[in-house]
């Protein structure tokens, strides 16, 4: 097996001036399982490399072609006398496709270390989208790389398996927190760029005013004109990595202020490594190189003086933020490793695993579910609540046969059928009369007449049938009046009616019709994340809603209150890292976008639209809580029926939600043990299983004790 790493042309991979991508490379191939199988190529003429399986690619001078082409050629004709299996190019997009026209069926690798939209062979749509189309895999440093990528592409049409986040990563070492020196240390270009003329400027306003704090610089500009001196300021130009580490170990506080917006940002993931009390611009991948630490909203001089100002001023925040960093530090080489090798794993395996499908399914009740199965959008609503309705009632023992209304009137449109209802319709009088279902229930299946239901019923006398709704209920609300007829619709020919909404808050439901809520269903083959677990978020909070499941895109001119709300919310919220869908021109996600994005979330807010009635909820809230996320929800949802405060928590407007979130984001061992136990409690009480043994057991009169069910032992 032969894996090739190709580097950026001049990249120098030694330690004389290594660069982050380099150090990268060096750092994960030393501890991958595949470090026999590498060979990294590079253009360093050097006798000071990485102790690495390395060849250099020597080229000629050539005025009429470019040098990155030449060195591209150089490396096919490696390839031509020793193919590799796999080729891992960094941080060149306009390598890979040179290289795919010449080896189309090559496995490759791309990784992104910069911005996406700035670098040739990735600017346009048209070349991002050839990236992933022919790519084996494109890895980004920083999740806001990735959505930089994806700027443009519709997640609709996204293969999420293709794109990986893994991020740039550091060694572990032990600090002692106790050696910590009075230092206040600058690394990185001495630039605007890098907001060194903020730093500059800020650092001998302190050093006047605090005499026994020294100020560390490290890095240089081959046109500098920015210069700062001052007896307790050392600028010590371009330094040995390893020193450089060495110095945060004993820095006390770093600053990172730049303006541009950087990728990731190897200097404050360095700095938090090694316990500093880290300050940072709000820029680019900036927040996700920390856990812990100071977040400038705005840059200038006067906002960089205050904060370093206010950790020397007030040691204990500057003691618990070197110990938070410490502790809860996690982009590590070793962790980094670990995930380059298993999607080479992936990769290069030559047969897929095989599975065991034999499982036995009892038979009992026949069920016909009538709901949208979204064949149509490939599998990215598959996560949907008729799903796990569906698993709920396949768990029971049932034989269930799924028929996805609107992707029926898609197929079945015609000239004199527009909308496709006719055939809709004739084709479940058809399905009914082949499958003899024993219950007929529908979710949001608007298209099917009363007519069709009151025929069905009165030829087939021991059908049940039901509903169930999740769309809000609120008065003055989003579609209350669409989604009230939408009910009604149907309601004279069902035996029992199924809401995510309390009905005793409803008032236009019939008296004599059976009305029952339900929760929104978790389900263990959907919920399979803990986060409460895992110690590599790197965001503090998740939150996504979209302009229509349907649509799958954002609506031009569409205005949506929950937009205003979250503004709102991270304007209060400082030192707080939001990721967001949605809202703000970023395009919603789905399917296992959506999953690998709440992956790397710590909480989620629980915001539906409207105000809050009695335990309505977006099916988001399976998502969070059941996914180990810490959940904020308002409390007018009266979910504290169901939930305490140590297993979710509850807020009551925008100031409230602000200062508990900034609280869990502090106190991740009490985050992690409320996520838990909601986890638990949702899984436990809440689950698809239990939700459709309640919808059978109402709908054909089964008896049952009183404390079966949590949401009727609390009713208020």
């Amino acid at each position: 097996m032969k894996i090739s790493i190709l580097l950026p042309y001049k990249e120098n991979f030694s330690p004389t001036y290594a660069g982050a991508v380099s150090l990268f490379v060096k750092d994960t191939v030393k501890l991958s399982e595949y470090k026999k199988n590498i060979t990294v190529y590079g253009n360093t003429n050097l006798k000071n490399i990485f102790k690495l399986t390395y060849k250099n690619i020597d080229l000629k001078k050539n005025l009429i072609q470019s040098g990155s082409k030449l060195y591209v050629n150089e490396f096919l004709n490696y390839e031509n006398e020793s193919p590799s299996d796999l080729i891992e190019i960094h941080n060149r997009p306009n390598y890979f496709h040179l290289i795919h026209k010449k080896i189309i069926n090559q496995k490759i690798v791309l990784y992104f270390h910069n911005d996406p939209l700035t670098m040739t062979g990735s600017k346009s749509l048209t070349d991002r989208k050839k990236l992933l189309n022919h790519a084996s895999k494109i890895i980004f440093n920083s999740h806001w790389s990735r959505k930089r990528f994806l700027q443009g592409i519709e997640g609709i049409h996204l293969n999420s398996e293709k794109i990986s986040v893994i991020c740039q990563s550091i060694g572990p070492t032990k600090v002692n927190l106790n050696k910590k020196k009075k230092w206040i240390t600058f690394v990185g270009k001495l630039n605007r760029a890098k907001g060194y003329d903020l730093f500059g400027n800020a650092i001998l306003k302190i050093l006047k005013k605090y005499k026994q704090w020294k100020g560390m610089v490290i890095g240089d500009e081959p046109r500098a004109t920015l210069i700062f001196k001052h007896k307790r300021l050392n600028v010590m130009g371009f330094t040995n990595h390893n020193r450089v580490l060495e110095i945060f170990k004993r820095t006390s506080i770093a600053v990172v202020c730049s303006r541009w917006n950087e990728p990731l940002g190897r200097s404050s993931l360095e700095a938090s490594s090694r316990g500093c009390a880290t300050i940072i611009s709000n820029k680019g991948g900036l927040p996700e190189t920390i856990t812990h630490g100071i977040i400038l909203k705005k840059l200038s001089i006067s906002s960089v003086y205050n904060a370093i100002k206010d950790l020397i001023e007030n040691e204990n925040k500057r003691k618990l933020l070197q110990d938070l960093s410490i502790k809860n530090f996690f982009h590590t080489n070793k962790l980094s490793s670990k995930k380059m090798d298993q999607y080479r794993r992936n990769i290069l395996k030559t047969s897929p695993l095989k599975r065991n499908l034999t499982n036995h399914i009892p038979k009992s009740l026949r069920i016909l579910h009538v709901t949208n199965f979204n064949e149509r959008h490939d599998g990215r609503l598959f996560f949907n609540t008729g799903r796990r309705i569906n698993n709920g009632f396949i768990r029971l023992g049932h034989s269930v046969l799924e028929f996805s209304d609107r992707d029926i009137v898609k197929h079945y449109k015609s000239f004199k059928d527009h909308t496709g209802s006719k055939a809709l319709n004739r084709k479940l009088i058809n399905t009914v009369y082949n499958y003899k279902p024993d219950l007929l229930i529908f979710g949001h299946a608007d298209l099917v007449k009363p007519e069709t239901i009151a025929y069905l019923k009165e030829n087939y006398k021991d059908l049940k049938v039901a509903q169930w709704f999740l769309d809000p209920l609120i008065k003055n609300g989003p579609d209350y009046e669409k989604n009230k007829s939408r009910i009604l619709n149907k309601i004279k020919f069902t035996d029992t009616n199924f809401l995510t909404t309390s009905p005793d808050v409803i008032d236009f439901l019939p008296k004599n019709k059976s009305c029952f809520f339900i929760p929104n269903p978790s389900d263990p083959s959907f919920e399979v994340l803990n986060n409460y677990k895992n110690n590599q978020c790197s965001m503090d909070v998740f939150f996504a809603l979209s302009h229509g499941v349907h649509r799958g895109i954002l609506k031009r001119g569409k205005h949506d209150e929950r937009a205003d709300f979250v503004n709102k919310l991270m304007e209060k919220t400082p030192n707080v890292k939001f990721d967001l869908y949605g809202i703000n021109n970023i395009q919603p996600i789905w399917a296992d976008s959506y999953f690998k994005s709440i992956a790397n979330a710590k909480m989620g807010i629980n915001l539906s639209r409207g105000n809050p009635i009695k335990y309505y909820s977006s099916d988001r809230i399976t998502q969070f809580v059941g996914n180990g996320l810490l959940t904020f929800i308002h409390d007018k949802t009266h979910y504290n029926n169901f939930f305490s405060e140590d297993e979710i928590v509850f807020y009551n407007n925008v100031s409230n939600l602000s200062e508990k979130i900034q609280k869990f984001a502090k106190d991740d061992y009490l985050r992690k043990k409320i996520a838990k136990k909601g986890k638990a409690k949702y899984m436990k009480f809440f689950n698809s299983t239990i939700v459709a043994d309640y919808i059978i057991k109402n709908t054909f009169g089964h008896s049952y004790k009183k404390n079966t069910y949590l949401w009727e032992d609390n009713k208020n």
